[in-house]
C-alpha cells in the first residue's frame, strides 16, 4: 500500500506558508526531486511542523515516471469565460506548504526549506497565512463545508493503488484577493445568495441561485476534492489561499472552468475576489520520495 505525504491531511494546523521555486538555469529535473525528496525525509515526526513537497506535473514525470500520475498538466494557460473573465495561469516548478501551530515554527521550517533548495532552484512568490476562525475564510462563511470526513478523505485526494502515482495527489494552488468593502457592503442575504449557503451555519439553500459559489463548484456534479484553504494578508489587501486535493486533475479543473462560467453562470463569488496565481502540483507519496533520497540512519 503505497504511503502518501503525511501533511497532505494534516490536521490542527493554525498556521502556514506557501513557497513557489522556479529551478535555476541548468538544473534538470531530477536534481531538483532529488532535492525536494532530501528535504521532505528529513522532517522528524517528533519535530514542530508539517511539511509537503510537490512538483510541476512535466518536470515530476520527467523526474520520476514510474511514479507519475496519468493526464495531469501544469496550469499553462489562463481559465477564461465567454464575458472575459479570466483566472492567470503562474505556473512555477516546485511548491513546499509549511504547517504547524505557531508562526514560529513554521517561520522556522519555510526557512530551512528555502536554504535547502538554495543551489537548485529560486524563491518566486511566498504567502504566509493562518486558519480563521477554524473553519471561516476572510467573506465570514465556512469553508470546506463539503469535504469529506477525515477517514473518507484519503480515498478522495490519493490516487489508488495499482495506479500510476500511487499515494500521490494533485494540488491545485491559488491566491485569491478579496475586495473586502464591496462584500462587506452587501447585506447577509445578498452575501449568502452569493455563496448559495447561510452564514451562521453554512445550510445549502434551497434553491440556490445558479450562479452561486455553491452551484458553480458542487463537487456532486464536477467530482470530489478536500480543500484545505487557509486566509492571508492584512486588514486592507487579503484573501483566500484556495489548495485544493484530488486523486486526479479533472475535477479541480473542471471547477475552474465553471466558476469562469464555460458551462453556465459565471460564480458570483468571483465579483468580489480576483485570483492572482494559479498552478498545479503532483504531490508524490512518501514512497516515492523515499526511493529518491532514502532516509538519514539514526
Amino acid at each position: 500500500m503505497a504511503v502518501p505525504q503525511n501533511g497532505v491531511l494534516a490536521l490542527g494546523t493554525s498556521s502556514h506558508v506557501y513557497l513557489e521555486f522556479d529551478r535555476r538555469p541548468h538544473v534538470d529535473a531530477a536534481a531538483l526531486a532529488h532535492a525536494l525528496a532530501e528535504l521532505a525525509v528529513s522532517v522528524r515526526t517528533t519535530g514542530a511542523v508539517s511539511l509537503v513537497v510537490g512538483m510541476r506535473p512535466e518536470l515530476w514525470a520527467e523526474a520520476a515516471p514510474q511514479d507519475a500520475p496519468a493526464d495531469v498538466h501544469g496550469y499553462d494557460e489562463p481559465v477564461t469565460g465567454p464575458d472575459g473573465f479570466s483566472m492567470p495561469a503562474t505556473q512555477h516548478d516546485a511548491v513546499i506548504w509549511v504547517s504547524g501551530g505557531s508562526r514560529s515554527v513554521v517561520f522556522d521550517g519555510g526557512t530551512t526549506a528555502v536554504a535547502a533548495l538554495h543551489g537548485v532552484a529560486d524563491l518566486a512568490d511566498e504567502t504566509a497565512a493562518w486558519s480563521h476562525h477554524h473553519d471561516r475564510d476572510l467573506t465570514g462563511f465556512e469553508d470546506g463545508t463539503e469535504n469529506p470526513p477525515a477517514a473518507e478523505a484519503p480515498g478522495v485526494v490519493l490516487v489508488p493503488d495499482g495506479q500510476p502515482g500511487a499515494g500521490g495527489s494533485v494540488l491545485l494552488l491559488q491566491k485569491w484577493r478579496h475586495d473586502a468593502d464591496r462584500w462587506t457592503a452587501l447585506d447577509r442575504s445578498t452575501q449568502e445568495d452569493v455563496i448559495g449557503r447561510t452564514k451562521p451555519d453554512s445550510v445549502e439553500l434551497d434553491p440556490k441561485p445558479a450562479d452561486a459559489h455553491a452551484a458553480r463548484t458542487d463537487q456532486d456534479t464536477y467530482g470530489h476534492i478536500v480543500r484545505r484553504n487557509s486566509a492571508y494578508g492584512d486588514t486592507t489587501d487579503h484573501g483566500t489561499m484556495f489548495v485544493g486535493f484530488c486523486a486526479s486533475q479533472g475535477p479541480l479543473a473542471a471547477m475552474l472552468d465553471a466558476m469562469a462560467g464555460q458551462d453556465g453562470p459565471r460564480d458570483a463569488l468571483t465579483r468580489y475576489t480576483t485570483a492572482l496565481t494559479g498552478a498545479y502540483y503532483v504531490i508524490p507519496a512518501a514512497d516515492s520520495l523515499v526511493r529518491l533520497a532514502p532516509a538519514p540512519a539514526g
